[in-house]
């Protein structure tokens, strides 16, 4: 194999990242390449950060997309809803939730209670939970 200068290489893995859709391969090759040579990481171990970088991103998208396509009428968190405020919250009942164990045995769930005590919040918790666990949250639930 003859030996390739740094130029030649990236225009080299530039090309193959746009055949093989690696996009961050692309963009952080030449950053983990230097970070890899100044901790004198293998070849392997260099390889190894730099897929797992692709493979991280691509996670990323994927649960940017699915809460996008979920269409939530505003970003609420789970961890952002005030227990003190709701007494009539379980905690417990809400970290099961939060687990997602009723998507998998398709049980419905309803929150029942006066305005402003937090069902919308929970709702939109629940939903956003259930996309960072990977799964699709439909969009025709919203009003």
């Amino acid at each position: 194999m003859a030996k390739m200068t740094d130029t030649a290489a990236q225009a080299s893995i530039g090309a193959s990242t746009r055949e093989l859709h690696l996009p961050t391969v692309r963009a952080e090759c030449v950053r983990l390449a230097e970070v890899a040579q100044r901790s004198q990481t293998t070849y392997l171990g260099f390889l190894a950060e730099t897929l797992s970088a692709e493979v991280d991103e691509r996670a990323e998208r994927r649960r940017q997309r699915r809460v996008h396509e979920a269409r939530f009428p505003r970003v609420k968190r789970l961890a952002d809803f005030d227990l003190a405020a709701a007494p009539s919250v379980n905690p417990a009942t809400i970290a099961m939730l939060a687990s997602g164990s009723y998507l998998a045995s398709g049980d419905p769930i309803v929150f029942l209670g006066d305005s402003g005590i937090g069902k919308s919040h929970l709702l939109i918790g629940l939903g956003m939970a259930a996309c960072e666990q990977g799964k699709a949250v439909p969009w025709d639930i919203w009003p």
